[in-house]
This record gives C-alpha cells, sequence and structure tokens, in this order.
C-alpha cells in the first residue's frame, strides 16, 4: 500500500487524544503507571510524526502535501481537511518534541496525576491540529479546545496566585477568539461560494474595506497569543503561576500559533491589506522588543522575567512578517522554532531551580553555583542561545530578520533605521537583563534561608536529558542553519513572492488618504524585482 494513502496526519492528531480517554481505566495509585502511559503515547506520537513525515513529505514542494478531507458535518460545509506544508511542517516537529519533553519534565505530579496527564495529552492534540488544519472552521475548533486544558493545568497545578492568572489567560484568549469567528464567517459566506475551506477562501478577492477589516480581527486575534503589545499581560501572569512543563508548552508551542497563523492568514490570504499593515507589524515589533527587554530587566520574579523575554523575541517574528523579503520570513519562522527550543530549556531550568529553593525571587537566591555547577553551567547555555550569541540558534533567526528588513525594498531608508536602531537597543538589553538573572540567582551570597549545602541537589540524568535534548538542537541550528531552513525554504520563498505580487497596485489604490490621518506610512521605494512602476507614498 502506498503509504501517502494512509491517513498520516489524522492518525497524528488523534493518537494523543484517543489515549487520553483511556486514562481514567488504567489501575493506578501512585501515578507511577499513568505518567509512564503519558509519556509513552507522547513519544509514539512524535516518533509516528517523524516516521510519516519520513515517508510521505518532499521537502523540495511549496504545495500542501499529504493532504486528507472527510465531510464532517456537509450541512454547513464543516470538513475535517488536514495538510502539511512548509510552514507547519517545522512547528509539528517542535510541537511534537515539546510536549513530550513537557511530559517527561511532570514526573514528580503527585496532584490528580490522571487529569494531569490526560489534559496535556488533549492539548498536545489540538497544538497538532491547529498546525494541520486546512478548514478554518477546523481550526478554530482546534484552537479554542487547546484553551480549556491550559486554563486548567494553570489553575489546578499552578501557583498562589493560580486562579488569578489562568481566569486573566481565559479571557484575554478566548475574547480574541471572537475575532477569528466572526472574520472566518464573514469570509465564508462573502462571495457565491460558501466554504470553510482554506485554500478556497485565500482564492477570494474581498473588497478592500472588509479585508482591511478581516485583516484586523486576525491580528487581534494572534496578537493576544503571539502575544504583541498591549494584548500581553496575560502572559507574564501566566508563566509566573505555571508549573514547569505548563511553561515549557506555553512558550515553546502555544506563542508559535499565533506567529504560524498570522502568515498563514494575514500574509498568504489577505495579501492586500498585509500592504497597509506590514508597517504596524513592523513597528509593533520594535514595541514588543523593546518594551520586552525593559520590562524583563525590572523583574524581579525568575520566570515573569523570562516571560518579558519572550515578548521582546517575538517582535522579530513580527519584523521578519513585515520584511517582504525571502530571509526576512525565513528568519521569523527560525525565531520561532529557535524561542520555543530556548524558552522551554529555561523555563524548565527555572523549574529544576523551584524544586530546590521553593522561590522564584531573584532576591532570595544567590550562590547555587556552588552547589548546582552542572544546572548553572546549563542556565547559562540557554541564556548565551537568548542573548543571541554567535554559534547558537537565537543568533541565526534574529541576523535574518535584521538582514530582510534591512535589504527590504519596500521600506525607506529612514523607516528601515529607526526599526534597525530601535531592535538593536532591545538586543543590547537582552544580555543586560539575562547576565543580571545569572549573577542573583547562582554568584554572590548564599540566602541562609535556602541551606543550598545540606538541601539543594544538582541536576539529575532525567533533568539533564531533558536539557539536552532541547540544547543539542540549539546549538546545532546555530552551527548549521540549514538543518532547520531546509525544511521550510521553499514555502517562504513561495509567501514572500506572493505577498510581492500585489505590491505595484495596492500601492495605487486609496484606501491610504484616511489610512494616513491616522498612521503615516513609509514610502514604498521602486524594485528591480518588481514592474518597473514608480511607487507612490501610501501616506498621500
Amino acid at each position: 500500500m502506498n503509504p501517502i494513502q494512509i491517513p498520516w496526519l489524522s492518525a497524528i492528531i488523534f493518537l494523543p487524544l484517543v489515549a487520553s480517554l483511556a486514562i481514567p481505566f488504567i489501575p493506578d495509585k501512585d501515578g507511577k503507571t499513568v505518567r509512564w502511559y503519558g509519556l509513552g503515547v507522547a513519544f509514539a506520537d512524535f516518533a509516528l510524526m517523524i516516521f510519516a513525515l519520513w515517508q510521505g513529505y518532499d521537502f523540495q514542494s511549496s504545495a500542501l502535501q499529504m493532504t486528507e478531507s472527510y465531510a464532517w458535518i456537509p450541512q454547513i460545509g464543516f470538513n475535517w481537511a488536514v495538510a502539511i506544508d512548509g510552514l507547519s511542517m517545522p512547528l509539528i516537529l517542535l510541537t511534537g518534541l515539546i510536549n513530550t519533553l513537557a511530559v517527561f519534565a511532570a514526573w514528580k505530579v503527585t496532584n490528580k496525576p490522571r487529569l494531569f496527564y490526560a489534559l496535556m495529552l488533549v492539548m498536545y492534540s489540538a497544538q497538532l491540529g491547529v498546525f494541520l488544519a486546512q478548514d478554518l472552521l477546523m481550526f478554530f475548533l482546534m484552537w479554542e479546545i487547546e484553551l480549556v486544558p491550559v486554563y486548567l493545568l494553570i489553575s489546578i497545578w499552578g501557583g498562589k496566585n493560580r486562579r488569578y492568572a489562568a481566569t486573566k489567560f481565559i479571557i484575554y484568549t478566548a475574547a480574541a477568539s471572537i475575532f477569528i469567528l466572526v472574520a472566518g464567517f464573514a469570509m465564508a459566506f462573502y462571495g457565491d461560494d460558501f466554504t470553510f475551506k482554506m485554500t478556497e477562501l485565500g482564492m477570494k478577492e474581498y473588497p478592500q474595506a472588509l479585508e482591511l477589516s478581516l485583516y484586523t480581527g486576525f491580528l487581534i486575534a494572534y496578537g493576544v497569543k503571539l502575544p504583541i503589545f498591549p494584548f500581553h499581560t496575560w502572559l507574564p501572569d501566566a508563566h509566573g503561576e505555571a508549573s514547569a512543563p505548563g511553561s515549557m508548552v506555553l512558550a515553546g508551542v502555544l506563542l508559535k500559533m499565533g506567529g504560524y497563523a498570522l502568515i498563514r492568514f494575514n500574509v498568504e490570504m489577505l495579501t492586500d491589506a498585509h500592504v497597509v499593515f506590514a508597517p504596524i507589524l513592523a513597528i509593533l515589533g520594535v514595541v514588543n522588543i523593546v518594551y520586552g527587554a525593559c520590562c524583563a530587566l525590572a523583574q524581579t520574579n525568575l520566570k515573569r522575567r523570562l516571560a518579558y523575554s519572550s515578548i521582546a523575541h517575538m517582535g522579530f517574528v513580527l519584523i521578519g512578517i513585515a520584511s517582504y523579503t525571502e530571509i526576512g520570513i525565513s528568519g521569523a519562522v527560525l525565531q520561532m522554532l529557535s524561542h520555543g527550543l530556548i524558552a522551554a530549556s529555561l523555563f524548565f531550568l527555572s523549574g529544576v531551580t523551584y524544586e530546590r529553593t521553593q522561590t522564584l525571587m531573584m532576591d532570595k537566591m544567590g550562590g547555587m553555583a556552588k552547589v548546582m555547577p552542572r544546572t548553572f553551567a546549563l542556565f547559562t547555555i540557554g541564556s548565551m542561545a537568548s542573548l543571541a550569541l554567535p554559534g547558537m540558534s537565537g543568533f541565526v533567526g534574529e541576523l535574518m530578520v535584521f538582514l530582510g528588513i534591512g535589504t527590504s525594498d519596500v521600506y525607506s531608508s529612514s523607516f528601515k533605521v529607526v526599526v534597525i536602531f530601535l531592535s538593536a537597543v532591545g538586543v543590547i538589553l537582552t544580555p543586560t537583563y539575562l547576565l543580571s538573572m545569572l549573577r542573583q540567582v547562582f554568584y554572590g551570597k548564599q540566602s541562609k534561608d535556602l541551606h543550598l549545602d545540606t538541601v539543594v541537589a544538582d541536576v539529575k540524568p532525567r533533568e539533564l536529558f531533558i536539557t539536552a535534548c532541547l540544547l543539542l538542537p540549539i546549538v546545532g541550528i546555530g552551527f548549521y542553519p540549514k538543518l532547520a531552513t531546509q525544511t521550510y525554504d521553499v514555502k517562504t520563498v513561495e509567501v514572500a513572492a506572493h505577498a510581492r505580487q500585489v505590491l505595484p497596485v495596492v500601492a495605487r489604490q486609496e484606501p491610504f488618504n484616511l489610512y494616513s490621518q491616522i498612521f503615516t506610512a513609509p514610502t514604498l521605494a521602486s524594485s528591480p524585482t518588481l514592474a518597473s512602476s514608480e511607487f507612490v507614498n501610501i501616506s498621500e
């Protein structure tokens, strides 16, 4: 039988979900059997994912592959439609790795272990569904299903203020989801053909006002998840209260759903509106970088500092998406992959530190390098990757974004200089707050309340294995970026080319007189790769 005919993608999505339903029936008194079961299912799904891609995925094709489509509720045009391409493929591999390691990281969970591992598997399944869905209603369903496990994981296994953080998370993200539903129905109902199929929605030609409204709705919805300032305030609270496995998935996968959706919907499907919003994305990216770095520097809580660091790093994704260049969009995708690995490792290590000290307040730590030298070494490697040290994946991703916006022929020189300069300020602040974090936690005088010399044990083999699984690809991509970029380069080239095709046409159209009253966009400079037409300033 031809491997491509097997419904690999559906199997990958359903395996964790179906397996979670069996957990209540597993005989287990102390949670040990359930945790091995959860880890086995997560690993099996990750292995199945790799095998399926090895059998049926073509790295040289930018088209949707391994496509599956089944009529689910035909009366409303709701289909189970899944497929994979260069944009989703690396992200589902990231999802598989992070979730498997997060389940392994939750080895010491003793409070309601059945419910915990069941929620982890349901969340795993929903995340895969988001990246693989090719029906907008199915995408929305998976997007919503993922919210419930995250809410419960924070509210039950979180810190002292877990209910506040969980409630804030669900309010922000559920409210933002309304914009996906409204915009999705507007796209489906527009025109002669009613459909939720994303490929068909992307081929429709929407009126200018409608397309701008759709883009705005999606930007708000996905901006909350990324997150984009000022929709970011739920993230530090969620990270500050979530357990280490929850934070790993939250930073490693959930934020990437926002970046993925921005490229999939806003850039690919609403290309005309992207011309108008691209400068705003670049500016919001700069705000994320500088604001996130400044806020991180002011935090005394270890996980809140890392949370604001995530906000700053997601700013580079926005700038890359706005660059209109192949290398810039490629850099945005690489930044998502890189940050997923780096953030997961740092949040896991912060959990390791918390287990030993029972505090996340950095001013109550200190001197831990002497008794936890291996933890200190791993934390240092992760921090160096986060501050974009050459030889680490973070450096490659940020460099590609800088090159993308710097070489873009779409923006005026003055606009590019301002964006690059202010982004560089954030880059300079990053080592400041990360090295300060290392100093406060691992150097200085030991806190008498911690009793480090008698209580604290260094990182254990299981913890070392989890961290190594995250740090090795970080270093590997840093030295040989093609390990990651070859999985999606064909797709990002196509996305950039598709986005650039509309520039000469849209630059001459007219929502810009009204638009310029609220924001002055940069000049669209002429480009030898486009038509020889003269571009006009879209603020005129």
